[in-house]
């Protein structure tokens, strides 16, 4: 029996942080699904997570605990891959330090992943985001934070990881313009030039936000660091705000990401260049921008429709029958069937009747 923590500690502290060089949102995401893993190899397999055994690991084990997420959690398809995914990486890693383990590695190895939907992102109207942009009270210092926090969300399309680690330092002002240096995801870095309306909230919020221990732009009430959780929360209470004004963003699930995609959209309106868009979202290349949001720009549609003839059908017209008419089909009908009906029970009679003679009662 091998010990599951010591090997463990060694993949998340020593192999993704110092070998690999991997992100701190990355070493926390696998972290969160071991998290996850262990809490359910608890209750399931009541043995404390320290106490855990790798053979305790295997694949019908693995296989209860992605079903988990998708039954009882609720996950998507991606989420659970993601797990998979990291379980996956953990399991390569113990190919060389565990060699008794190869056979269950290699089970947990050929765990396919699941596949996913391709659906239409989903993006607001310029109604719904500028009444989400005017829930926020500009007469109180939270009231004109939010206002920036949204602000630069929607103009910018920011990742909510990227917003709430925005620093002062990377917010310089050129004039009437701003200019924001993002740190995206995969350390990608970009800079944005942003309008002048975005510098005017920037501004106002700069100027009340006072002297604050924490570099990020935008902290808490308490001055804090913002998390991501933190700033979903604010971004769905605004929603729930409009909504009262908008009937339609109650029917809709706001969230961060929704306001990144609703940036990439009207991106495309006006450029219509997946290239642009992809450079102003920080994407690793434009293909990810044509597969998202090529199919809810309706611009590159309505050039097809204009450049192609539909298929012409042969011109006619649908005339109902009389109703006399019709009525006298119908009786017609049915004294067919009628017939029809009485022909096969008198066959079936005379069926019956010659099977009698042929072999008669003793």
């Amino acid at each position: 029996m091998t010990l599951l923590a010591p090997h463990l500690t060694a993949f998340l502290h020593d192999r993704l942080a110092v070998e690999r060089g991997a992100s701190p949102r990355t070493c926390d995401s696998y972290a969160y699904a071991f998290r996850l893993m262990l809490e359910y190899a608890r209750r399931q397999l009541r043995v404390a997570p320290s106490s855990l055994q790798l053979e305790q690991l295997d694949a019908p084990f693995v296989l209860s605990f992605l079903a988990h997420l998708r039954g009882e959690r609720k996950n998507g398809a991606a989420s659970r891959n993601a797990r998979l995914s990291a379980i996956k990486s953990f399991m390569r890693f113990l190919e060389h330090r565990v060699p008794s383990a190869l056979d269950l590695v290699h089970r947990i190895l050929a765990i396919p992943a699941h596949k996913k939907a391709i659906t239409l992102v989903q993006h607001l109207r310029q109604e719904e985001y500028q009444a989400l942009l005017d829930a926020p009270s500009p007469s109180t210092r939270l009231g004109v934070r939010d206002r920036a926090m949204l602000h630069l969300a929607l103009a910018g399309g920011l990742r909510a990881s990227e917003l709430v680690g925005l620093l002062v330092a990377d917010v310089r002002f050129d004039g009437g313009y701003v200019e924001v240096h993002v740190r995206g995801k995969g350390r990608k870095e970009r800079v944005l030039l942003l309008w002048r309306e975005v510098a005017r909230s920037l501004r106002q919020w700069l100027n009340v936000r006072g002297p604050i221990e924490v570099p990020e732009v935008f902290p808490t009430a308490r001055g804090d660091a913002m998390t991501r959780a933190g700033l979903e929360y604010l971004v769905k209470k605004y929603a729930a705000t409009a909504a009262k004004k908008l009937p339609s963003l109650g029917k809709r699930s706001v969230s961060p990401h929704i306001l990144r995609h609703t940036c990439a959209v009207n991106m495309l309106r006006a450029t219509g260049d997946t290239r642009k868009v992809a450079l102003w979202l920080g994407h690793a290349n434009s293909a990810t921008t044509d597969a998202f949001y090529l199919n809810v720009d309706p611009t590159e549609k309505l050039e097809a429709l204009t450049s192609a003839r539909a298929p012409v059908l042969r011109p006619g017209r649908f005339r109902p029958a009389d109703r006399l008419l019709e009525s006298l089909r119908t009786c017609t009908r049915l004294e067919r069937s009628t017939v029809a009906d009485n022909l096969r029970s008198e066959s079936k009679d005379q069926k019956r009747r010659r099977k009698s003679r042929r072999y008669p009662k003793p």
